[in-house]
């Protein structure tokens, strides 16, 4: 779960985003692996943050620990991390193999996916069909991942989680179940959610009660907006050009 940190203006460069220590634990009943060694720490996330004063995007995540259960060359690989931005229009309502989909109307149109192992960037269209773009870079900054991306510039929504990772799985998540093995992620139900931290409001449990997830960070379709209005007004146009033939020309 979330805590605001600033009130972003419209035109801000950058969003920051806090996330209380202590909850990467799922629904709070999920049990993590002993082997190897992860600790909650390792997986949970403590702040987001995009800028977009670039070009492109930066993002960076921080969590408790920054853990390399697996020896990862890259320093660290107890987690996966998934970043989904909203679309402006249309976009993938699934988060990707999370178990978990979009609350609000529209979707993600970029995923970015972040393993010790490697980083891949997909496009969704308004259609939902999938574009692979260049791969993020990825540096270990103390707790935090520095996380750039070609993605434009922008004020964007966001839907972040982290999962465990497993070098055995085509996608890197370790899925909860019920096996009780040292390798295993412990739930309490079948079909559970991936991810054992969410960024979500304070309070807002529906990630693990109803797998969907709220985005946060910018969430209103100004595009969608745009056309409303454009579309009022077009409307208000023809109204009183229609009046204006009805009254006929004035007489004298």
């Amino acid at each position: 779960m979330l805590l605001p940190m600033l009130s972003i203006p419209l035109l801000a460069s950058q969003l920051t985003i806090a996330d209380p220590a202590g909850d990467a634990r799922g629904d709070g009943g999920y049990i993590l692996p002993t082997r190897p060694a992860v600790t909650a720490e390792m997986l949970d996330l403590r702040a987001f943050a995009a800028d977009s004063s670039g070009d492109t995007m930066r993002f960076t995540v921080s969590f408790g620990q920054m853990g390399n259960p697996w020896n990862a060359p890259s320093g660290f690989s107890a987690g996966v991390t998934d970043i989904f931005i909203k679309g402006a229009l249309g976009g993938q309502q699934v988060l990707a193999d999370t178990g978990l989909r979009v609350r609000e109307q529209g979707g993600w149109q970029y995923h970015l996916r972040v393993t010790g192992t490697g980083a891949t960037l997909h496009e969704a269209n308004t259609l939902g069909t999938l574009t692979t773009r260049a791969a993020p870079t990825v540096q270990v900054q103390g707790t935090s991942l520095i996380i750039d991306a070609a993605v434009p510039a922008g004020n964007y929504g966001y839907w972040v989680t982290n999962s465990v990772y497993t070098p055995l799985s085509a996608g890197g998540l370790l899925k909860p179940g019920p096996g009780t093995q040292p390798t295993a992620l412990q739930a309490g139900r079948t079909g559970a959610p991936t991810p054992v931290d969410v960024l979500a409001a304070a309070g807002d449990t529906q990630a693990f009660t109803n797998d969907t997830l709220a985005a946060v960070g910018e969430t209103r379709d100004w595009v969608s907006i745009a056309l409303i209005v454009l579309g009022g007004l077009g409307l208000l146009i023809t109204v009183i050009a229609t009046a204006v033939v009805w009254r006929g020309p004035s007489r004298s």
